[in-house]
């Protein structure tokens, strides 16, 4: 099957969007505690899993436009969005061993998009 386009862009939509969980879970994590009334009123807790849900939904039809070995490396993505978004929201402070593993994972995903 060849992998159409939209369903490349569809994906990589879907990991940018989904990148804000891990953000909204790491604020929540400040306050999270296991009283049921607590979980259900931690809004960053709430937003995190919602762009998780948001981006799964996103995902789901652009697995209708190509072959999963493809489309699902390009999940890698949101690892290199992790680090941009982290360190524009929480302050975090990159690396060269961070950068170096940033371009590993985007030479990662070019390899495989050439190998189709």
């Amino acid at each position: 099957m060849k992998t159409e386009l939209w369903a490349i862009g569809l994906v990589i939509l879907a990991t940018a969007f989904g990148s804000f969980g891990p953000l909204f879970l790491k604020k929540a994590s400040s306050g999270i505690s296991f009283h049921p009334m607590k979980i259900i009123r931690n809004k960053n807790l709430i937003l995190g899993i919602s762009f998780y849900a948001v981006a799964t939904v996103i995902f789901i039809p652009a697995l209708k436009g190509g072959d999963l070995s493809l489309l699902y490396p390009l999940v890698a993505l949101t690892y290199v969005w992790v680090s941009l978004i982290s360190m524009k929201f929480l302050n975090e402070k990159m690396n060269r061993t961070k950068w170096l593993g940033i371009a590993l994972i985007l030479v990662g995903v070019a390899f495989i998009g050439m190998g189709s």
